[in-house]
């Protein structure tokens, strides 16, 4: 196919979506090869994205210049903040998706890119010379070379549906499955295994009684995913997608309804369990802990006599809607039964049957935190193929490997992003060091330093690798830039400022003073800044102290491994630790002690190694 490509992008989901527009914009040629070239950033399952710490890490790609936030701010049915009850740190914007809207808007906003070209085909064996990947072969035996490969490949590899004893290929319904790229990649060492994932029923409307559910509205101040205040002006276009407006309050958006099981569903499930591929040995995969499936639900958690439904609407051209909380792999004669068994779905039609899809991934140890191949060269991972669970999961691990595909072509380093700056840093920490066995899923839960990365902060804490790697326009970093003095400055101000009696500012807001009279004080400040500005004053002593204990550990943070480090000449270390040091081959000694089995003592080791290393 001509010229080599600077970058190939193997799969159009969202994790490809955000690997090729990043590496496109920044001047990169750029090749997305898809299967289907009508479901790119196709929503295969929920139409929604965000929540707990789902919402953060949108937030963090849009500071990284992806393409996620906007898009879902410009196709939203509803947003929602979930957790407003708590504090700043754990709270998640979540947004509800028209789910057609969503993907034509993101192709449509690719086609735009001048350095972006996309192909249909399905690869079928990776090319590689002299230990470096350098293209694809497809299924059509067309050669597609390129200096760079991304895969981003989701649930498609050797993809197998499930429903009842019923089973054929396909990576999601109605679509293909990649047989071929599996066994050239295992021709070459790299490792992989199978994960499951499912997904419930859709349906139809206006066969569904609303009255009988609780209708759920969305916010009346929506939380957006997109930074606005510092965007010089909005992405235009001739096309309709990009000239509608935003949603404003709850009036305008979508509702979502809320229902229960029954003892009778129940009763259909339990007794239906011998046809499920879960429970009659079918399927021996994995699938996701925190998304279980209706059979699970109710053999797992036996004390609870009913499990709440989310109906969710699809899209406002559309009357589908998804059953949130109902993902089963049963036949479809027994779905129908049990969602006839629910309030408010007793005539209900079932436009799509749920499924389970089973597929295989890569487990991630074999990445490095760059993303690319300890075992060829010049090949990233991105996505479900890593392990993961989730469009936002997807879209940070596509985003991070193009930035880094991008890094490595320009001779720079790569954007290795810490757990204390990035909920992004997490994920990758998590997946290259410890690696995964079940579909990964993000929660606030698993950041230590959580309350450094509270959403509203992330253009901040990622401006210098946003200016390092050069993914934002001039005009956007002035302005962050700008921002970010201000609320420092105003920071010190009110800690500094004193009220009538003595009294600071910071003082008089963290013993629960009145904010508004504050905010008061500050009319030149705009409301996000205010925002990050009462944030930092607030929880002012929360925050030093975890900046006390990450300090702490920037020592053995900053002591590098080199690559060929020799583990079997460290004396006294266990077989175990010696075993999963050699397999991960952490980047740090940081990263080493986070590594399941490694403990202090081995971190010591290694310290002393390395440093007589250095001395030789």
């Amino acid at each position: 196919m001509g010229n080599p490509f600077d970058v190939l992008v193997v799969g159009g989901g969202h994790s490809g979506c955000e690997a090729a527009g990043i590496c496109a914009r920044c001047g990169l040629n750029t090749l997305l090869l898809t299967g289907n070239l009508d479901t790119i950033a196709k929503m295969s399952c929920n139409p929604a994205i965000g929540g707990l710490g789902k919402g953060h890490m949108v937030r963090e790609i849009d500071a990284l210049g992806g393409l996620m936030a906007e898009n879902t701010d410009a196709t939203a049915l509803q947003f929602r903040l979930l957790n407003r009850s708590k504090g700043d740190a754990v709270r998640g914007p979540r947004a509800q998706c028209d789910r057609r809207r969503y993907a034509w808007r993101m192709r449509l906003l690719l086609e735009t890119l001048e350095h972006l070209h996309m192909f249909q085909d399905i690869a079928e064996e990776i090319l590689v010379k002299n230990g470096r990947a350098c293209g694809v072969r497809t299924q059509s035996g067309v050669e597609i070379f390129a200096r760079t490969v991304i895969l981003t490949t989701g649930t498609f590899l050797r993809g197998k549906m499930h429903m009842g004893q019923a089973q054929w290929d396909g990576g999601r319904l109605g679509d293909f499955s990649a047989h071929g790229l599996t066994a050239s990649l295992n021709g070459f060492g790299i490792e992989t295994s199978r994960l499951k994932t499912g997904t419930p029923p859709r349906l139809l409307g206006r066969s569904i009684d609303f009255s009988k559910m609780q209708r759920q509205d969305g916010d009346a101040d929506p939380a957006r995913f997109a930074f606005y205040d510092t965007r010089p002006e909005r992405l235009t276009s001739d096309s309709e997608f990009w000239e509608k407006p935003l949603l404003g309050d709850s009036d305008e958006q979508r509702p979502c309804y809320e229902t229960v099981t029954g003892e009778r569903t129940r009763t259909i499930i339990l007794s239906n369990l011998h046809q499920s591929p879960l429970y009659s040995g079918v399927i021996s995969a994995r699938g996701p802990r925190y998304c279980p499936s209706i059979e699970d639900k109710f053999v797992k958690f036996p004390e609870h006599d009913t499990h709440r439904l989310f109906l969710e609407p699809e899209g406002v051209d559309v009357d589908e809607w998804y059953v949130n909380g109902f993902s089963t792999s049963l036949p479809f004669a027994v779905q129908e039964d049990a969602i006839h068994s629910i309030v408010g779905f007793e005539r209900a039609r079932i436009l799509r049957p749920a499924y389970a899809v089973e597929y295989d991934y890569l487990p991630p140890t074999q990445l490095f935190p760059s993303l690319e191949s300890k075992i060829i060269a010049g090949l990233f991972c991105a996505g479900q193929i890593n392990g993961t669970s989730g469009y936002e999961e997807a879209a940070a691990q596509g985003l991070l490997a193009g930035i880094n595909a991008a890094a490595q072509l320009r001779g720079m380093k790569p954007l290795i992003l810490k757990r204390h700056e990035a909920y992004i840093g997490v994920l990758i920490d998590d997946l290259v060091t410890k690696g995964t066995d079940e579909p990964y899923r993000m929660f606030t839960s698993r950041a230590e330093w959580r309350l450094l990365l509270n959403a509203g902060s992330a253009e901040l804490r990622l401006l210098s690798a946003a200016e390092e790697h050069k993914l934002l326009d001039e005009e956007r970093l002035c302005r962050i830039l700008q921002k970010k003095r201000t609320i420092e400055e105003k920071v010190t101000f009110l800690e500094d400022e004193k009220l009538t009696g003595g009294e600071t500012v910071g003082h008089f807001l963290r013993s629960g003073g009145n904010a508004g009279r504050i905010r008061d004080m500050l009319p030149n400040v705009s409301d996000a800044e205010w925002e990050e500005i009462f944030y930092r004053v607030f929880y002012a002593g929360y925050l030093k102290r975890e900046q006390r204990q990450i300090e702490k550990m920037q020592d053995i943070d900053g002591v590098l491994i080199p690559e060929n480090f020799d583990y079997d000449e460290v004396r006294g270390l266990s077989n175990e630790s010696r075993q999963k040091l050699k397999n991960i081959r952490p980047h740090t000694l940081a990263q080493a002690g986070r590594i399941s089995g490694v403990g202090p003592a081995d971190v010591s080791l290694i310290w002393v190694a390395v440093e007589m290393q250095k001395c030789h």
